[in-house]
C-alpha cells in the first residue's frame, strides 16, 4: 500500500521557520521526483518545490525562492521542506507527491503518489 504522509506543520509566527517531513512508503522512493505542492485557502494550488530522484537537482517557485529548501534522504525515504523567514501568505495546506518524471503540476492527478497534507499557519 502505498502511503505518503506528511507532518511537521503548525502554527508560526512571521519571520519563523518550520521543517516539513513527508514519510514516504509502499514504492521506490529513491527513483521518483518529489514535490512540494500547497493550497491556499480561497486559492489555487501552488506548485512549491521539486527535487529529482538522488537529489542533486531542485527547483523552485519563485514565491519561496531564497527562503525555502527541499530535501531528500533516500535512505528514509522521507522527504523534506525547511521553511525560514516564514510569512502569512505562506498559509496552506502544504502536499508531498511523486512521479517518476519531472513535472510542475498543481494537482494529485498529475502525480503518480500525492499525501494528505499539513497545515502551516502563520500568523502572529
Amino acid at each position: 500500500q502505498v502511503q505518503l504522509v506528511e507532518s511537521g506543520g503548525g502554527l508560526v509566527q512571521p519571520g519563523g521557520s518550520l521543517r516539513l517531513s513527508c514519510s514516504a512508503s509502499g514504492f521506490t522512493f529513491s527513483r521518483y521526483y518529489m514535490s512540494w505542492v500547497r493550497q491556499a485557502p480561497g486559492k489555487g494550488p501552488e506548485w512549491v518545490s521539486r527535487i529529482n530522484a538522488v537529489g542533486s537537482s531542485t527547483r523552485y517557485a519563485d514565491s519561496v525562492k531564497g527562503r525555502f529548501t527541499i530535501s531528500r534522504d533516500n535512505a528514509k525515504n522521507t522527504l523534506y521542506l525547511q521553511m525560514n523567514s516564514l510569512k502569512p501568505e505562506d498559509t496552506a495546506l502544504y502536499y508531498c507527491a511523486g512521479r517518476s518524471i519531472p513535472t510542475m503540476g498543481t494537482t494529485r492527478y498529475e502525480y503518480d503518489y500525492w499525501g494528505q497534507g499539513t497545515q502551516v499557519t502563520v500568523s502572529s
